[in-house]
């Protein structure tokens, strides 16, 4: 829900498919992307320099409030998989915007990896946050 015609966090759902089905690892407190580029310089016999950039993917972090096992299980069995020589498969990241004037805006991450970059820290009367790192071949746009 839109305040003031801004977008707040609470204007983002995310869906997280791996190759064996959706998932849901706890509660999501945040959520970060952007765009990977590779920049690029040209210098003419002119002298002048010239600038372009390439897309080089997407990348960002998830971040959750640890309500059971799901998070950790998920990757044990990545790591599991690995060990045993097999094929790692990516993921789909799908993120779905309720924008301030009532449209929807739903694009898609292809070609996700993850990795657990905290498992989270345990101490008395505090809740564990756990932070998730990805990286993605590309974003399309959905709708």
């Amino acid at each position: 829900m839109p305040v003031n015609q801004f977008s707040v966090g609470r204007d983002i759902t995310l869906d997280i498919v791996a190759p064996d089905g959706p998932k849901r690892f706890g509660l999501i407190t945040g959520w970060s992307s952007k765009q990977e580029t590779t920049d690029i310089r040209v210098k003419g016999l002119d002298g002048n320099v010239r600038h372009m950039y390439l897309p080089d993917g997407w990348s960002g972090s998830l971040e959750f409030e640890r309500q059971d096992a799901e998070l950790e299980k998920f990757f044990a069995s990545l790591e599991d998989a690995y060990y045993q020589g097999e094929n790692l498969g990516t993921m789909t990241l799908t993120e779905t915007i309720s924008e301030p004037n009532g449209t929807v805006s739903q694009y898609r991450y292809e070609g996700c990896q993850m990795k657990l970059d905290d498992a989270g820290d345990w101490k008395g009367d505090a809740s564990i946050k756990q932070r998730v790192s990805w990286m993605a071949a590309r974003r399309k746009r959905i709708s």
